[in-house]
């Protein structure tokens, strides 16, 4: 720190900040003009001169994207950050950009790479990546486990200066995390139900170790790819699924069935339940009906016996005759020796 503000030590030889370049440049600029010769007697010296300022602006203009900003830095001590657009910068290496993509989002594979990337951070280069991919389980079983990490650059500064091949790093880092989130969980867990849950620790482990680095580095996703078990196992393994899929779908097929069968069984039930109820209170009425009509006869025949055994008797001819179908009135005083009778029935008449 003392050699920093040290002034013996600072080329511009004061403690004031450097001049800004840009209006250094249109100084330049303005006395050149003055430089310019009128007569041919001078054209060597203005085209020398000419070369000269073209070789100064070619190295002295530089073109920022709109999705980057770019780190200045002047013999190699960082001076500032630059916005997108045309900017000047000392020509002849005083001064040294580096284009730094902010606003784009990168992303490393693990386990897999994509053809023609333009990052050449995004996969390992010439390395088998089954060798990221074989992980442990917390039951002692094995897994190959693919993933993506979705992120940005956050602080330009840090990404450049606070680590080493941050991108390594950050490969490094992201590959740890993984296999401590996977080998807390079993292999069912991991291949089926677990993805979700993986995922986000995985990313909330991976952004705290990246901001206890400095690292400079926003982690937006951590999104699980294939996983599979390794190949000799392979086979044995999707049998276990088939076999476990196939369970399910007897389950299923039983629940189904199950909830088909017992509601109407339970409806019919129910139905029988209000039949009987229907039947008892029928009968009950019925009987309670018939004791008051018999009660009601029997004090009218305690009051008049003659008529009302009489009613009772035309009462229940009434009832009985509709249902007889044939008839015989005989007269009691009649003198005959054998009334004629015919004592067959329709249906012999009919036959003979």
């Amino acid at each position: 720190m003392a050699q920093e503000n040290d002034p013996s030590r600072n080329p511009w030889k004061s403690n004031l900040p450097p001049p800004d370049l840009d209006q250094a440049i249109k100084q330049f600029f303005n006395r050149f003009k003055k430089w310019l010769p009128g007569g041919s007697p001078h054209a060597f010296f203005t085209l020398a001169l000419i070369f000269v300022v073209g070789s100064v602006l070619w190295s002295a203009v530089y073109t920022v994207p709109s999705d980057s900003v770019a780190v200045v830095q002047r013999f190699g001590k960082y001076i500032k950050q630059v916005q997108p657009g045309l900017h000047f910068r000392y020509p002849f290496g005083i001064d040294s950009v580096q284009i730094v993509p902010v606003k784009r989002q990168l992303k490393q594979e693990f386990g897999f790479s994509t053809p023609n990337a333009t990052d050449p951070n995004q996969s390992l280069r010439n390395i088998d990546p089954q060798r990221e991919t074989q992980m442990v389980t917390g039951d002692l079983n094995a897994a190959l486990v693919e993933w993506v990490v979705q992120y940005r650059i956050s602080d330009p500064v840090k990404f450049l200066f606070e680590v080493r091949e941050p991108s390594e790093t950050l490969r490094y880092v992201s590959e740890s995390v993984m296999r401590e989130v996977v080998g807390d969980r079993t292999v069912d867990e991991v291949i089926t139900i677990g993805r979700q849950e993986i995922e986000s620790e995985a990313l909330i482990k991976m952004q705290a170790t990246s901001s206890k680095y400095a690292m400079g580095i926003s982690i937006d996703q951590v999104q699980l790819k294939n996983i599979n078990p390794p190949k000799p196992v392979q086979e044995s393994f999707n049998e276990v699924n088939q076999a476990q899929q196939e369970k399910e779908k007897l389950i299923n097929e039983a629940r189904r069935d199950y909830n088909k069968v017992i509601p109407l069984a339970e409806g019919e039930k129910d139905q029988r339940i209000r039949e009987a109820d229907g039947y008892r209170l029928k009968r009950i009425n019925e009987a309670k009906g018939d004791i008051a009509r018999f009660n009601a006869l029997f004090a009218a025949y305690i009051k008049a016996p003659t008529v009302t055994r009489k009613r009772i008797y035309l009462e229940t001819m009434q009832e009985v005759m509709p249902r007889v179908s044939s008839k015989v009135i005989l007269d009691v005083d009649s003198q005959s020796i054998l009334p004629l009778l015919n004592l067959k029935t329709e249906e012999q008449a009919n036959h003979e």
